[in-house]
């Protein structure tokens, strides 16, 4: 998830760039977006104490 959120703000970043206003707004806020959803799933899985185990 916070892959997708990095790669959505260098698509906004560059779009700024070369002055695409409305490409950049978009990708920025869905970047933000999914950056808050990344964050909030490693809250989630902190506070549970879940671990991945290999069996």
């Amino acid at each position: 998830m916070l892959y997708y959120a990095l790669v959505f703000l260098v698509v906004g970043v560059i779009a700024g760039v070369l002055n695409l206003a409305g490409v950049s707004a978009v990708a920025v806020q869905i970047s933000w977006v999914l950056f808050l959803i990344g964050i909030a799933l490693v809250a989630i899985h902190v506070v549970t104490g879940r671990s991945t185990r290999v069996t």
